[in-house]
């Protein structure tokens, strides 16, 4: 039941921060957007980390650490780039390929994947491919689509990389150290060089947004760790569906279409995302 209850909140919790920042990248820019979400998700964060005991680390669960940190934050950078000029309903979905990206970087490590770990795999290229077809009838075409598309294929690798590398820190390092972590590092490496040359911004009417995205943020990563320890396969699945929220309520906010054949390719993604985090149970 907490596999249950804890990856569904973290879906719903990534969902809504996805849809917060979609707006607030289009208020202020992605770079002050994750400078933002990085300081609530600092503050929110810390004291849990402080609290929670570990053993001394060594240089290399402190160098994971950092690199998690760094491709967590470039991820999140080129979502909500991504998010500025895109559509939620097709950039969520393809964020939500860093399953397959970490499942592709295992082999390339030398894990071998069975065939129906391939086959998904297929799937969601496939459908990541028809996501980006847009053909000129109907509605006029979107001169960012292609840049949207490539932004949010960035983010999916970045964050499937941190994936690889938080799963091989999970036996030795407290999961919130990993949350608050990245956090430290977004603080130090993009909030505070902003702040120094005086081009962190911050609107009124964007305000709202970078809170909920960065507490959101924080929240979801923490009880998709719970979740996780009760089991993995569920959290997983559940988790994961923070795309098709997110999509959903792309249509429902923002009025948000899309072409049928960009319809299947969300679809095939979805489905895919599911079935690898099944096949992987």
């Amino acid at each position: 039941m907490i596999a249950i209850v804890g990856g569904l909140g973290a879906a719903l919790s990534w969902a809504f921060a996805t849809l917060s920042s979609s707006r607030s990248s289009r208020l202020i820019g992605p770079f002050s957007v994750i400078a933002w979400v990085m300081t609530v998700g600092f503050v929110v964060s810390i004291g849990f980390a402080i609290a929670t005991p570990s053993g001394p680390l060594g240089v290399a669960e402190l160098a994971g650490l950092f690199v998690v940190g760094v491709s967590y934050n470039v991820g999140l950078l080129c979502a909500y780039a991504a998010l500025r000029i895109g559509r939620v309903s097709i950039v969520a979905p393809i964020i939500a390929t860093e399953g397959a990206g970490a499942a592709v970087i295992s082999v390339v490590l030398g894990e071998h994947i069975n065939v129906p770990t391939t086959l998904v795999l297929a799937v969601i290229t496939f459908g990541v491919v028809l996501a980006a077809v847009e053909r000129s009838a109907g509605d006029a075409r979107d001169p960012h689509l292609a840049r949207a598309i490539g932004l949010s294929l960035a983010a999916a690798a970045s964050f499937s990389i941190g994936l690889v590398i938080a799963g091989r820190l999970g036996a030795t390092v407290p999961p919130i150290w990993v949350v608050a972590s990245s956090r430290i590092v977004g603080v130090a490496a993009i909030a505070l060089p902003l702040l120094l040359v005086r081009r962190l911004r911050l609107t009124r009417p964007a305000l709202p947004f970078v809170v909920v995205s960065g507490v959101l943020e924080a929240i979801g990563s923490g009880l998709y760790v719970i979740a996780a320890h009760d089991g993995v396969a569920a959290a997983a699945v559940l988790s994961s569906q923070f795309a098709a929220i997110a999509a959903v309520g792309g249509f429902v906010l923002f009025g948000e279409r899309l072409q049928r054949v960009q319809v299947a390719g969300v679809g095939l993604i979805a489905i895919g995302v599911t079935a690898l985090a099944a096949v992987h149970a």
